[in-house]
């Protein structure tokens, strides 16, 4: 998107100055604007015009046009490519330009133009500079504009040139024009209806010429001709009054015109292109930058009105209503000097009507706190920007200094008090972008008014016309001295006519033989009895001229008398009246009442020496009656004037006819009327019967009757066709042209004009005269209480005037409104203008049934003016908008009153909608609800800057703190967060007050706008903006400590809370701010993290020191645990409190919280488990610290329950999950821990329990009293045990918590069964070889302990049946000591526990045989041969199964092949051999083992030796198994076993014949089983079988041979 900016200057005309009235149109990319039209040879108009470029491709067209009466002629035109258009953000001092005659053509575009003319024009084009623009780019332009500002003219061209090697990026085009009302006066002279342009409507008005010529050509038709003539609105000056809006002095002025220099012709200039005038937030752009730029303009343009664009250049105290100190706008008219410039120029610029100019003070652009920011950190602009605006600051305040150069022989014209400006509606604070000239679309109304509306169309034009006031004045006092309200009636009687004699009024004849009609007895006239009402009511008047005509001197003179003295009387009783005529109208003693012998005479002799020549155009009609069958009409219109009837050509089918047919009439009396009829033409049987009998062969369509005495001057007037008898079907308006010459009087403005300036002159005396600028509000009752305008003088004034000379009350209605928009800020004015505005729609938008007329048709027949009435009320529209976008200062929330006001400025909006919608039918006009919303945000984002801008001052104030704070600290700082709090008190109390005191004054729209819910949108949304910003600053220095950023966020989560997040607009929606908070959140939860871990020290600390007590007498845990809880549950309630909405964020202050948790509970069950021994001797603190871990893990299931349990983050749960694991087997290892701290007491009780146990003799039969005998032996063995069991079990239920003490009851029934089973049931190993297989296999089941002192026993002891029975039934007893009735380990715990199956199997192996156990050793351990992968060797083997068919004996062969790949190092000789050993039961008399041959020094020896055992018939061959072992033979000592392989005959049996490879391991593997079935085979050292079966199994490759 380009920003062109064009500034359209001078130009240079050759001919006679008189000629040319010109003005120029700009077209770029099908957008067309247009400048006023200015007089003279060398016109200036100094107007800017921006439009938005997305083509650079194409041209500007700049085309100047001469105003002519019905056509516009063309000048010349200019063709400018876009692309040789230079770049700058500065003006330029313009480029002349020849004008050509014609243009060049291309592909139905313009591409060039030829043959030059003599004339010339002066522009200025540039595209404007992008600010946004990387660092780089800063620098380049810095460097140019400070060349801009050293150069002169005569380097433009270079910088020009260099510029345009900068492309802009583009966009749709958009033309913007930088007209403002104040320019819209300056038409006027050529056409006062255009004197408030449809520029700043907010929607087009369907009047406003905006439809382009059909085609192109050098002649152009003015735009509109008005249907009535209007008095000039002449030029006023732009003055800029006080802020003060509720004073309501008028500030306008006027200039005098002679009246026939009063055309009512629209210049074409009145057409605006792209002009909808949506008031937008570029109309005050109140940031630093746009001052800076007014105030460049301001310097550079010294004779442009519009070159002071912003409104809103009051310091920022004025904003919302809080000035100090008015700053003063010097309103001065100067010109800058050109170098071009003659003498001559000088001169006729001078006598033109110099355009007003603003001239800016420098303090009052740029205030205090307005500098632009240093190096400051917390500044939201980037480094590049910085870079930047610095140079512009440079540039501008040196441009600034240039003095002003201007003619100092122009007037200046000082505002009366001080000035504020008005800023715009949608004016919106901007701390972060520089925001660009604001296009035409964001100006709003930019003028400066005190109470109202100041331009031409809305204020009294008329105060300083002398010559119509003079002219009204005298009208006045004769419809006053002898007024129409209390003139004579008719004397009607019923009377008989003679002769055939027809009605004055309707012409139609008196019908019947007798009484047919009524005749006055006092003048004579005749007529129908339902005609006397529509007579003209003054009958002396009448009875006068009749007589006067006649020669009846006499009678002439009685009558003359007789209203004489009626005006001598009305004089006498009535003197306020004419006192206040006299006042209104400033007219001296002595004159007023020559005037008045001056005004009775005329009114006498009005009765005999008046006369008029009336010229009458019938123009045209419109909504007329459907008469015909065909569903149209045949109309023609007859014009009667006293006796003359006329008539116009017929126009068939036609309901909208037009004629323009002119008549010419001589009028000799005042008091006759002008009758105008539509008729319907029929030629039929049926019309001709119908003319025999009544005259009249046409139907009727409508008649309008208008007094002569009501003419005056020129009149373009529409009149509502009327019924003549209730039967009458009539709709519709004719509009009439009317010129009346009336004797003796010079030619004056029509009625209508002199009602309107008798109107205006005596609101203008009551409210700014008498009521020192305050509006008086008549006191009315009833349903025409709206027709009251002023007090009751005044009132009789307006009323008698508009009857005696045809005013209709909606042309007052319309007159009054006008004038109290130039008031429309006094108190109670909105409500009187919203009632009357109302009541104007009901008088339009209500037709009557019997009408076919629309309402538009209606108002377009309205003699105020249709587009006069509605630029007015768009003027009107958007000057409401303004007021109400700064509510807070015009309608004060402190004064009921203001308010009151406010809510009937609200109800005047709405009429305007309903005005244009109902009577302009408009489509779709700005609703007034959302009118009022975007007005109240416009209103909210400028409080919102004020109260940013002065946050500190604000705050002080509202809480009395006289806490002084230098310039610099009081505004948003990266080194402390002060400011925020403040900014969002402050927030709060203004959207308190729009929820209390405004939300219930604008309710008229309860489902659109709710003011409250409007002002937190918009300060959340505004505040938002800043607050991420300044927190994205804050972030990356972090200079403020964390729980300042805490403590803000809570802030801005109330703030949100309270007000925000039930709005509408962001339902659904996850707020946006706690992200904005949660880098600030995270390093407060790290820095807690620290502080939870720092604090679980101290608190274990002072715990130790206090001998880890109990907290009460039913907490079983220490103070340590609830201190750390204690602590982590304060840090998550904050975390809790802030009530993170956005659900990815909580769970990211969940994992992270998660962490902290766990580092904490973990570092406190370090320091527990590291300390936990040394305390283990200690009769209670065990138990309390395992407590205290139990406790740990209960509240950190609270913990995870109050973090969201089931919807906790999964991430942060399986964390705290995780955690609970790792407590737990903490827990566990501690009660491991001290379960095994009982070791050495349960050795000794367990010990004594074995020496009870050995003394107990006797069979183990089931006889009675052998179990008697059974159980009184195990009460004496379990006495020791229970002895010691009883006293510790009865301080752990006391002591430890439920869990802890079902895990220490655990623990201690582990060591209980470990201890009686390693030293009552099993025995130890007697051979060293076992010993030491035993101890090997051992560690592998962590059965260590078991075994070492296992070992240690010397003594042998085996368990007869009966202690065995003893000891069954000893189990039994301390299993259910353990149970505890339920109180203690479940019994399902304890039946399955591992440590009790063992000891009871080790128990039942004891009765068994040593054939028995050998079987079952052969048929459990299935993995003896397991570690294949850290084979020693291997060995072929051959294993034959024949068994005998006869005896079911078994035998089998087994021949040994070879052994390959063994493992040996030895130094000396190696002589391997392999032994082969059956192992199974009933081998005790069978050969059980065969050797082969060694063979020296070969790892690789080959044997083929065969064996054959035999096995007999009890058992199958699963019961059996082969053991290979391959050993190194040596002599003198024990062979050394080199491997060893097991072979179970189960896996031969199926096959019968099997043919391997062994692997050989390094020793035999087993499990718990085995291991047992060898512990107590190796007790029975008399059984061979098993010593040798011991033996066997306990062989093992030593350690010490390498592989």
């Amino acid at each position: 998107m380009s920003l062109l900016c064009v500034r359209v200057k001078r130009a240079k005309f050759q001919g006679s100055p008189d000629k040319f009235n010109t003005y120029v149109t700009l077209k770029v990319q099908n957008v067309k604007s247009t400048t006023v039209a200015v007089r003279g040879d060398q016109p200036s108009w100094e107007q800017d015009f921006m439009f938005e470029i997305s083509r650079l491709d194409l041209g500007l067209s700049v085309e100047v046009w001469n105003k002519g009466l019905i056509w516009d002629t063309m000048v010349g035109t200019v063709w400018i490519a876009l692309k040789t258009i230079r770049q700058s953000d500065e003006e330029g001092p313009g480029e002349w330009s020849v004008l050509a005659a014609e243009t060049l053509m291309k592909d139905d575009e313009i591409c060039g133009t030829k043959n030059p003319t003599p004339h010339k024009i002066l522009l200025d084009t540039r595209f404007e500079l992008p600010f946004d623009i990387p660092e780089e780019e800063a620098r380049y332009w810095t460097y140019k504009l400070e060349q801009i500002n050293a150069l002169g003219t005569d380097n433009e061209y270079s910088i020009q040139e260099e510029s345009q090697r900068k492309l802009l990026p583009t966009a749709a085009a958009q033309c913007c024009h930088w007209t403002y009302l104040g320019w819209g006066e300056q038409q006027t002279f050529e056409d006062p209806d255009s004197a408030v342009d449809d520029r700043d409507s907010d929607y087009r008005s369907e009047t406003s010429n905006s439809i382009p010529p059909p085609y192109h050509t050098t002649s152009q038709p003015n735009a509109s001709v008005h249907q009535f003539p209007v008095p000039v609105r002449l030029p006023q000056q732009l003055l800029l009054q006080g802020s003060s809006r509720d004073s309501c002095n008028d500030s306008m002025q006027s200039y005098d015109l002679d009246y026939p220099e009063r055309r009512a012709l629209s210049p074409t200039s009145s057409s605006r292109y792209g002009s909808s005038c949506n008031v937008s937030q570029g109309s005050s752009q109140l940031s630093e930058l746009d001052q800076y730029h007014e105030q460049d303009d301001d310097h550079r343009e010294r004779d442009s009105i519009h070159s002071c664009h912003s409104s809103g250049s009051f310091s920022r105290d004025g904003q919302a209503g809080v000035r100090e100190q008015e700053k003063v706008l010097e309103v001065t008219e100067e010109r800058e000097k050109e170098k071009t410039c003659e003498p001559k120029e000088i001169k006729q610029d001078a006598t033109a009507h110099p355009l007003p100019h603003l001239v800016l003070h420098k303090e009052d652009i740029l205030g205090p706190q307005e500098s632009f920011p240093e190096e400051n950190a917390s500044s939201p602009f980037t480094q590049a920007r910085a870079h930047w605006i610095r140079a512009v600051t440079k540039v501008r305040l040196q441009l600034q200094e240039i003095p002003d150069d201007g003619d100092s022989s122009l007037p200046q014209c000082i505002p009366e008090g001080p000035a504020g400006g008005l800023y715009g509606i949608d004016s919106m604070p901007d701390l972060r972008r520089k925001k660009l000239l604001p296009l035409v679309s964001d100006l709003s109304l930019v003028q400066s008014r005190k109470a109202g509306i100041t331009s031409a169309m809305a204020t009294h034009t008329s105060l300083k016309d002398e010559e119509l006031k003079s002219h009204v004045y005298k009208k006045t006092l004769q419809a006053l001295i002898y007024p129409i309200s209390c003139t004579t009636p008719h004397n009607f009687e019923v009377w008989t006519a003679t002769t055939p004699t027809y009605c004055y009024e309707c012409e139609g004849l008196l019908w019947g033989i007798a009484r047919q009609g009524m005749r006055c007895s006092e003048c004579g006239v005749k007529c129908h009895e339902k005609c006397q009402d529509l007579l003209n009511a003054d009958c002396l008047q009448r009875a006068a001229e009749k007589s006067s005509k006649h020669g009846a001197e006499d009678r002439t003179q009685n009558i003359i008398m007789a209203m004489k003295d009626r005006m001598k009387i009305r004089e006498r009783n009535k003197p306020e009246i004419f006192e206040v005529i006299r006042d209104v109208f400033t007219v001296s003693k002595v004159a007023h009442v020559q005037q008045m012998k001056t005004v009775k005479q005329s009114v006498l002799d009005g009765t005999s020496k008046w006369s008029a020549k009336i010229t009458i155009t019938v123009v045209c009609a419109q909504g007329l009656q459907a008469k015909d069958k065909t569903g149209s009409s045949d109309p023609y219109v007859t014009v009667q004037v006293g006796k003359t009837k006329k008539r116009t050509k017929t126009i068939f089918g036609n309901l909208n006819p037009v004629w323009e047919e002119k008549f010419h009439f001589e009028c000799p009396n005042s008091s006759d009327r002008i009758k105008v009829r539509v008729w319907d033409e029929d030629d039929d049987i049926k019309s001709r019967v119908k003319q025999r009998l009544k005259r009249e062969s046409d139907d009727f369509l409508g008649q309008t009757i208008i007094e002569v005495r009501t003419l005056s001057g020129e009149m373009d007037v529409w009149y509502n066709l009327e019924k003549r008898t209730d039967k009458s079907a009539v709709s519709g308006a004719i509009r009439l042209q009317i010129n009346v010459e009336i004797k003796g009087e010079e030619k004056v403005a029509p009625y209508h004009v002199q009602y309107m300036c008798l109107h205006e002159n005596l609101f203008h005396y009551l409210t700014d005269i008498q009521g020192s600028g305050g509006v008086q509000i008549p006191e009315a009752r009833g349903d025409d209480a709206w027709k009251v305008y002023f007090d009751e003088t005044a009132q009789e004034i307006v009323d008698e005037f508009a009857m005696r000379y045809g005013i209709e009350s909606i042309y007052q209605a319309m007159t009054h409104f006008a004038c109290l928009s130039s008031k429309y800020m006094c108190p109670g004015v909105p409500a009187v203008m919203s009632t009357l505005l109302a009541n104007i729609n009901a008088y339009y938008a209500h037709t009557t049934a019997s009408t076919n007329v629309s309402a538009s048709d209606r108002f377009a027949a309205s003699n105020f003016g249709k587009e006069r009435f509605v630029k007015l009320l768009d003027q009107l529209h958007n000057s409401l908008r303004i007021d109400l976008s700064t509510y807070r200062n015009n309608f004060p929330a402190g004064s009921p009153d203001r308010l009151q006001d406010l809510k009937s400025t609200v109800d005047l909006l709405t009429s305007i909608t309903f005005f244009r919608m109902k009577v302009q039918e408009l489509q779709s006009p700005p609703r007034a609800s959302q009118v009022v919303k975007d007005c109240v945000k416009a209103c909210l984002n400028s409080t919102y800057e004020y109260i940013f801008n002065n946050c500190h001052d604000l705050y002080s104030r509202q809480y009395q703190l006289k806490h002084e704070l230098p310039p610099e600290e009081q505004g948003p700082s990266i080194r402390n967060l002060d400011f925020w709090p403040k900014l969002i008190t402050l927030i709060v109390s203004i959207i308190e007050e729009d929820k209390n005191s405004y939300t219930p004054v604008l309710n008229q729209f309860p489902q659109e706008l709710n003011v409250g819910k409007v002002s937190a949108e918009v300060m959340w949304h505004l505040f938002a903006q800043d607050m991420k910003y300044a927190l994205e600053e804050h972030e990356k220095d972090r200079l403020c400590k964390s729980a300042d950023y805490m403590n803000l966020h809570f802030k801005v989560k109330w703030l949100h809370n309270e007000y925000v997040q039930d709005l509408p607009a962001l339902q659904g929606q996850v707020p946006e701010y706690p992200a904005w908070f949660e880098q600030f959140v995270l390093q407060w939860l790290d820095e807690n993290e620290d502080v939870s871990a720092e604090f679980l020290r101290g608190a274990l600390e002072r715990d130790k020191k206090d001998g880890f007590q109990q907290t009460s007498e039913h907490a079983l845990f220490s103070c340590s645990v609830v201190d750390v809880f204690t602590q982590l549950n304060q840090s998550f309630e904050i975390i809790r409190k802030l009530e993170c909405p956005d659900p990815n964020i909580l769970a990211h202050y969940m994992r992270r919280f998660a962490k902290t948790i766990g580092k904490v509970l973990m570092q406190y069950a370090d320091i527990l488990s590291k300390n936990f021994p040394a305390y283990c001797t200690k009769e209670k603190l065990p138990c309390i610290l395992m407590n205290n871990m139990q406790q740990l893990r209960v509240q950190l299931e609270k913990m995870f329950e109050a973090m969201g349990g089931k919807e906790l983050d999964p991430e942060a749960a399986d964390s705290l999950k995780e955690l609970q694991v790792k407590l737990n087997t903490v827990l566990d290892e501690l009660s491991m821990v001290f379960g095994n701290s009982f070791q050495v007491q349960i050795d000794e009780c367990v010990r004594q329990m074995a020496d009870i146990l050995g003394q107990v003799r006797g069979p183990g039969n089931a006889s009675p009293n052998a179990r008697a005998s059974v159980a009184q032996d195990a009460d004496s063995v379990l006495r020791p045990l229970m002895d010691f069991l009883d006293g510790n079990l009865t301080l752990f239920a006391t002591v430890c918590e439920k869990t802890v003490l079902k895990r220490v009851l655990k623990e201690l029934w582990r060591v209980v069964m470990n201890t009686m089973e390693r030293m009552i049931v099993l025995p130890p190993l007697t051979d060293q070889t076992g010993t030491q297989l035993i101890f090997t296999a051992a560690k592998e089941l962590s059965q260590l302990s078991k075994l070492k002192d296992h070992m240690v026993r010397e003594e042998t002891r085996s368990l007869t049946p009966k202690q065995c029975a003893v000891l069954d039934l000893a189990l039994d007893t301390i299993k259910q000591y353990f149970h505890a009735g339920g109180n203690g380990l479940k019994k399902t715990f304890l039946e399955k526990s591992q440590d009790l199956q063992s000891l009871r199997y080790a128990l039942s192996l004891y009765t068994q045989t040593t054939d028995t156990l050998i079987k079952t050793f052969v048929r459990s351990q299935t993995a003896q041969g397991s570690g294949m992968d850290d084979s020693v060797g291997e060995i072929s083997i051959q294993v034959d199964l024949f068994t005998h068919p006869g005896t079911g004996e078994h035998k089998v062969t087994v021949k040994v092949v070879a052994a390959n790949d063994l493992k040996w190092q030895t130094a000396g000789m190696f002589r391997p051999f392999v032994e082969v050993t059956m192992v199974g039961p009933h081998q005790s008399d069978k050969k059980r083992k065969f050797t082969t041959k060694s063979k020296s020094n070969n790892w690789t020896p080959k044997y083929n030796e065969t064996f054959h055992f035999l096995l007999g018939n009890e058992e199958g061959p699963e019961a059996y198994e082969l053991q290979i072992c391959v050993k190194d033979y040596c002599f003198a000592r024990e062979d050394r076993v080199l491997g060893l392989a097991v072979m179970p005959l189960r896996d031969v049996a199926a096959k019968g014949s099997c043919a391997c490879w062994c692997p050989l391991g390094r020793k035999i593997h087993m499990d718990e089983t085995g291991m047992t079935i060898l512990r107590i085979l190796s007790q029975r050292s008399n059984d061979e079988v098993a010593r040798e079966f011991v033996k066997l199994k306990s062989e093992c490759r030593s350690t010490e041979e390498g592989s």
